[in-house]
C-alpha cells in the first residue's frame, strides 16, 4: 500500500509541534573528486550556512590526493564563509611528525576544531602504530585544539566486543577528547542504551548523534551494511515499492528522520550531526522543519 503525501505531512506537523526549539546542528561533507561535484558542494555549504551550524566537518581518505583537498576546502569553508570548520583527521596513514605539521599548519590559519580518528587499516595493513586516543594526545599536546571523536552505538565493526569499544571511547575522552559524534543509526533505542553505557562508565562528554537523512534506501542499506548499522524491519517495510519514486521516498526519509529526533529531544539531546552526503536539500528541509532557521533577513 502506497504512502500518501498528505498522511506523511499531517504526521510530521504533528511531530514538529512536539520539538523543543532549543536545537543545535552541525553538518558533515566530503571532499569532491570533480568539478560538477565540487559544484554541489559549495552549493550546499552556502546553502545551509544561513542555519548557523556549531560547525561543519569534512571528511579526510586514505590517500594523500583526498587528504590535500580536505586541507584546502576545510581553509576555503572558513575564509568564503566564517563558520567553524572542523577536518577530519586519521593517523593510520601519517607520520607523527607528519600530524604535528598538519595540527601547526591548521593551527596558525585559524582552524581549531578537528574530528580525530584513527582512519581505516589498509588490506594487510597489520597492527597500526598509533590509535584515536593516541592521536588526541598529541593533538593537544600542542594546542588546546576542540576535538570531536567517533562513537558507534552499535559497536564498531572491528571491536572485539561492545565493551572493549566502550573502553576505547572513554580513553579517547580522557586523552582530552571535547565529545563524540556517533556513527549514524535508524533505531533510537540503539543510541539511547549506548548513552546509557556511557554514562555509567564515567564517560561525561556529550554524545552527539550522527543522523543520517534518508532519500535513497538502497544506498543508506549499502552504507549500513558496511558499518555493521541495523536497519530495523519496519524501515525497509516503509520505503518497500518506493524506488520509482522519489518525492514520496523523501516524505519518509523526512518523517523517519524527524521522529527520530523528537524521540532524542525528549530524551534531553540537544545537538545533532547531519551527515550530508553533500547534499542541501532534505538536510535544510529538516532543520527549517525542526526550527533551526535562518536569521531574517538572510537569503537562503
Amino acid at each position: 500500500m502506497g504512502y500518501s503525501h498528505a498522511s506523511h505531512i499531517d504526521a510530521l506537523n504533528q511531530s514538529i509541534a512536539e520539538l523543543s526549539n532549543d536545537i543545535n546542528v552541525s553538518f558533515e561533507f566530503f571532499p569532491p573528486s570533480n568539478e560538477k561535484m565540487e559544484q554541489t558542494l559549495w552549493n550546499s555549504v552556502h546553502r545551509l550556512k544561513t542555519l548557523k551550524p556549531k560547525f561543519v566537518s569534512v571528511t579526510y581518505g586514505a590517500n594523500s590526493g583526498e587528504r590535500d583537498r580536505t586541507h584546502s576546502i576545510i581553509k576555503e569553508i572558513k575564509s568564503a564563509t566564517g563558520l567553524v570548520a572542523a577536518p577530519h583527521l586519521t593517523c593510520i596513514d601519517a607520520s607523527r611528525a607528519e600530524l604535528i605539521a598538519i595540527a601547526e599548519d591548521y593551527w596558525q590559519n585559524g582552524i581549531k576544531n578537528i574530528v580525530a580518528l584513527r582512519g581505516d587499516i589498509p588490506p594487510h595493513g597489520g597492527a597500526p602504530e598509533m590509535y584515536a586516543s593516541d592521536l588526541v594526545e598529541l593533538l593537544k599536546s600542542r594546542h588546546d585544539f576542540d576535538i570531536s571523536v567517533a562513537a558507534f552505538p552499535e559497536v564498531h565493526p572491528e571491536a572485539k566486543s561492545a565493551q572493549a569499544d566502550l573502553l576505547n571511547l572513554k580513553r579517547k575522552v580522557e586523552a582530552g577528547a571535547n565529545r563524540a559524534i556517533t556513527q549514524f543509526f535508524f533505531d533510537v533505542e540503539s543510541y539511547l542504551r549506548f548513552r546509557d553505557r556511557c554514562v555509567a562508565a564515567g564517560i561525561e562528554v556529550e554524545i552527539v548523534p550522527g543522523i543520517l537523512p534518508v532519500s535513497n534506501f538502497k544506498q543508506a542499506s549499502r552504507f549500513a551494511a558496511q558499518n555493521q548499522v541495523k536497519v530495523p524491519g519496519w524501515m525497509s517495510k516503509q520505503f518497500a515499492g518506493l524506488d520509482e519514486d522519489p518525492v514520496t521516498r523523501q516524505l519518509v526519509g523526512a518523517s523517519h528522520a524527524i521522529d527520530m529526533v523528537r524521540v532524542l529531544s525528549r530524551e534531553g539531546v540537544k545537538d545533532f550531526h547531519f551527515y550530508t552526503l553533500n547534499r542541501a536539500e532534505m538536510t535544510y528541509a529538516l532543520c527549517h522543519t525542526l526550527g533551526v532557521r535562518p536569521e531574517v533577513g538572510v537569503l537562503s
